[in-house]
């Protein structure tokens, strides 16, 4: 793939002008794709300490309590294609990730942590006596399944076109040194989930060329109590025709 080559010479000349903190940043513009589009869909904005932290779908008692963290590319409320997913009878909360849409902040493991961390957090103290559940998509299943290990994790998981440890993925592109080197934001889905004894459900697309299939396979084959789904479609086509049911139970 030219595309490739080109990318890793451009690395390798970044690696020797500019050393490690020149590699870490072209990594993370090549990992992370935010976008800043005005808000203008039926989703509500999401606010705390007078700020916007993501958007929602909210209904009066609902049944169950949602956390949805998207992929690396858009903003968060580009995701009402996510909501008919879920059901009618429960609210959606879409997180939004420093440096995306209106947020501050820099992209990064830590940043996409801290940030799921505080609104898991406001959910459960907003709703102490509702399930609260975390649905991720792609990238977003780095911090989803970072929240399992809080000492009071999910109700439920369910990640959908996920990745086992983003390096690897992240080897399926570009030379095992280079990544080695340059990656430092990676997240380790299998050792986070290790200890999780609720419900994780797995969608993984047949015709993934992002995160390739065998990716959430190998994620599903480490997680003992994990219900492994194959969809069809490519990475971005798990909305589909229903193809991914998100509930709990």
């Amino acid at each position: 793939m030219i595309f490739k080559s080109i990318t890793t010479s451009i690395i390798l000349l970044a690696l020797v002008l500019f050393g490690t903190v020149g590699c870490t940043s072209i990594a993370r513009r090549l990992l992370f794709h935010p976008t800043h589009r005005p808000h203008n869909n039926s989703l509500t904005p999401w606010m705390w300490n007078g700020k916007i932290i993501g958007y929602a779908r909210q209904i009066v008692s609902p049944r169950n309590v949602w956390l949805l963290l998207h992929g690396n590319a858009g903003q968060a409320s580009d995701r009402l294609y996510a909501v008919p997913s879920f059901s009618s009878d429960d609210s959606v909360f879409i997180l939004e990730y420093p440096g995306y849409g209106s947020r501050a902040g820099v992209p990064s493991q830590e940043t996409f942590n801290r940030a799921g961390r505080e609104a898991y957090l406001l959910l459960r103290k907003t709703y102490p006596h509702n399930p609260v559940c975390v649905a991720a998509e792609s990238i977003g299943s780095g911090p989803a399944s970072y929240l399992a290990s809080l000492s009071q994790p999910p109700d439920k998981l369910i990640l959908i076109v996920p990745f086992d440890i983003i390096s690897l993925v992240a080897k399926d592109y570009f030379p095992a040194f280079l990544v080695d080197r340059m990656l430092k934001d990676n997240w380790d889905n299998v050792e986070a989930l290790a200890n999780y004894q609720g419900p994780v459900e797995i969608f993984g697309a047949e015709a993934d060329s992002i995160i390739p299939v065998r990716h959430a396979k190998a994620l599903a084959a480490a997680l003992p109590r994990a219900k492994m789904t194959v969809i069809g479609g490519g990475h971005n086509d798990w909305s589909h025709q229903g193809r991914v049911t998100i509930r709990n139970p």
